[in-house]
């Protein structure tokens, strides 16, 4: 289960990083969601395979480690390039951590975010944001990275989950 509050940001905090990595992720379905990332770091990279469920603040979350390769096959069944993320995690208190993205920069409609997630509802109910988190999205339709994800292939004239050429 993903438990998590979401905010928009002007800019990455000025904190400690306790870690960073370029991400880039793409969607085979929206709805429901079904996501493939690569995450690469100083160690190494990663890849993953998502399921989501529905939801906002609470929703089955399902993760499936994967090979390089199969991430590329999976990759050529994406309608769009992955979008591309800048991703940087900082310490809070009570052991939670600020996961911080910046979103396609340098292309139209890049954008930054912050995320933090919770053992339980009660703690994400009761976390109160630091003053430099802004708009919180959480409850926000049309605000998660899949929703993005269909907003940028609108705006790049795609249409369905056909395959790229």
């Amino acid at each position: 289960m993903e438990i998590e509050r979401k905010f928009l940001i002007d800019d990455f905090p000025n904190l400690p990083e306790i870690d960073r990595a370029k991400v880039e992720q793409g969607y085979l379905s929206t709805c429901p969601v079904v996501r493939i990332r690569k995450k690469e770091t100083p160690q190494g990279a990663s890849y993953r395979l998502c399921f989501k469920g529905t939801g906002t603040l609470c929703r089955e979350e399902i993760e499936l480690d994967l090979e390089e390769d199969v991430y590329e096959r999976l990759c050529r069944l994406l309608c769009m390039p992955p979008i591309r993320k800048d991703y940087r995690v900082y310490a809070l208190p009570e052991g939670l951590r600020l996961e911080c993205s910046l979103v396609d920069e340098g292309e139209e409609g890049a954008f930054f975010y912050a995320e933090v997630e919770f053992e339980s509802v009660e703690q994400a109910h009761t976390f109160v944001p630091p003053a430099f988190l802004g708009r919180e999205l959480t409850e926000v339709p049309g605000s998660s990275m899949s929703n993005f994800w269909e907003r940028k292939k609108r705006r790049l004239g795609i249409e369905g989950p056909s395959e790229r050429s």
